[in-house]
């Protein structure tokens, strides 16, 4: 029974919680300080500041750590679960009436237009993360991982997920 409690307590704030975790945050709250009495309003503002400290959403974050103080490990991922249900739910809708539709001339012209835009947008965030890694590890360390990484990725075609995890090792081996 607590991991249903714990699914409605993060499915009911993911559908009703227009805006995203920080819309949400008041939701979540009345459902665990207000129905379900498992935390105090103090409680729960120490939790939201230490989820606000660390990276990632927020919604999620909360849902883990509460799903865990209340049904450990299957708690926190049934609170995770409900917490990104409704977006995926509406996701598989969505993409199904894309799909439906993919061959009207205006979901062309729709896709046709998003296509630059996503492409600048990931263009301003390699060179975002470029620019970091330059300023924090120094330019021969970057030029290294970016030609490694080109390598193996195109040439040598190794999966990403490799890729991710060689240059993670690096990273603590000889930057940590």
């Amino acid at each position: 029974m607590i991991y249903w409690k714990i699914f409605l307590a993060f499915f009911i704030p993911g559908i009703v919680g227009y805006g995203g975790g920080p819309a949400s945050i008041p939701l979540v709250e009345n459902e665990v300080v207000d129905r379900y009495h498992w935390m105090s309003v103090s409680d729960f503002s120490e939790m939201l500041a230490m989820a606000n400290a660390l990276p990632g959403p927020i919604a999620t974050k909360m849902a883990g750590y509460i799903g865990y103080q209340q049904g450990g490990i299957l708690g926190s991922v049934v609170g995770v679960f409900a917490t990104v249900a409704p977006s995926l739910l509406l996701m598989i809708v969505l993409l199904s009436i894309l799909n439906k539709f993919k061959d009207s001339p205006r979901v062309k012209k729709m896709t046709a237009l998003i296509r630059p835009t996503i492409a600048v947008l990931l263009g301003i965030m390699a060179f975002s993360f470029f620019h970091n890694s330059y300023q924090d590890a120094g330019i021969w360390q970057t030029i290294f991982l970016i030609v490694a990484s080109f390598l193996l990725l195109e040439k040598w075609k190794v999966h990403p997920a490799f890729v991710i995890m060689g240059a993670l090792a690096y990273g603590a081996v000889f930057m940590g």
